[in-house]
């Protein structure tokens, strides 16, 4: 047993310190970023604000609306192929070119990937997603996938140290995936005792990655569109969103009326909910490390996404930013006091 004693923090933990600027508008800021990546050796831009792999949030509805602001999702795993064949019928590049093909690491996970790849070789992205990157099977895995598809982009996760980062961009993963535990329907904090404040994760994985040329994604914490503006003032190259697009129109998730009131449910995709969905049940040796909750009804998903897409480009401003880009290096944070129970809910 050890103790690690350094400040660790999450993003109720600070502010951004304005700074003098330039800019005389929200407008004058660009929020699109190009990346080159590391083992595909392709070039990608766009908005960099994802859609989580839920199957809540990471819908093929999802898909095209977010697509029109040359935003990202991750796709859920659990399409069957003729839905993705009905879906693939009507996708323009422009969206195919802004989502990933979600997967486990089982061998029916595999061979389920091979089918779609096979049929749709457009697809350009691969998000491999696991609760636990720690396991040598998901390092194995990612490095099956990248001799698979050498040209695809690869995304793992989920680690939140920088010598995980490494080795998973080491085994052939393009993008990391960052975040255990913060999520608004994530228990895993509570059940295990595991996980990390997400801004210092960030920061830490960010320089990791960042020193191989990869980048990473911080996926969960964020509540509102100022801890969308931390993350990537912290380093994060992406920011992966759940809560903030669940209850839309777009949304997964069952619709349930309460008093004259719409509302849609929201769960983590360890949860029970999800796991009777499509597992038959919680298995006798685990146990469920998500929440189901009800989310007002919010209508289209437009509005959400240009409150959010406003509210970094209003950061940009305080900081002097003009580009997307440029914000973590414009940025300094304030340590602010908080109450010690509310690392759990972060």
């Amino acid at each position: 047993m050890r103790i690690e004693l350094d400040i660790k923090l999450g993003f109720k933990n600070v502010m951004i310190r304005p700074k003098r600027s330039t800019l005389k508008s929200r407008s004058d800021v660009s929020l699109e970023r190009t990346f080159r990546f590391l083992h595909a050796k392709k070039d990608w831009t766009g908005v960099p604000v994802m859609a989580a792999n839920m199957d809540t949030t990471g819908t093929f509805e999802m898909a095209k609306a977010l697509a029109k602001n040359q935003m990202f999702t991750a796709i859920h795993k659990h399409y069957s192929l003729d839905d993705w064949k009905t879906f693939m019928d009507s996708a323009s590049d422009e969206i195919t070119e802004h989502l990933a093909v979600s997967t486990g690491t089982s061998k029916e996970d595999m061979n389920k990937l091979d089918k779609l790849m096979q049929e749709f070789p457009q697809l350009r992205f691969i998000c491999i997603d696991v609760a636990n990157g720690y396991s040598e099977h998901f390092v194995r895995f990612v490095k099956k996938v990248r001799e698979k598809y050498p040209t695809q982009v690869i995304i793992a996760g989920n680690v939140v140290t920088g010598e995980m980062v490494e080795e998973l961009l080491l085994a052939g993963a393009d993008i990391i995936k960052v975040g255990i535990g913060p999520g608004s329907v994530c228990t895993t904090r509570l059940k295990t005792g595991v996980g990390f404040p997400q801004l210092s994760a960030i920061i830490e994985c960010a320089d990791a990655a960042h020193g191989l040329g990869g980048q990473i994604i911080s996926d969960g914490g964020c509540k509102s569109p100022g801890d969308v503006a931390k993350a990537f003032g912290g380093g994060a190259d992406f920011v992966m969103l759940g809560g903030m697009f669940s209850g839309h129109e777009e949304s997964g998730g069952e619709l349930v009326e309460e008093d004259g009131e719409k509302f849609k449910l929201f769960y983590g995709m360890s949860s029970e909910t999800a796991m009777e969905k499509y597992a038959g049940g919680v298995a006798d040796y685990r146990a469920s490390e998500g929440k189901t909750v009800k989310v007002p009804y919010r209508g289209p998903v437009e509005e959400t996404v240009q409150d959010i897409l406003g509210g970094v480009r209003s950061t940009c401003t305080y900081v002097g930013a003009k580009k997307l880009k440029e914000l973590t290096k414009r940025t300094t944070f304030i340590r602010v006091q908080e109450q010690l129970n509310e690392m759990f809910s972060e």
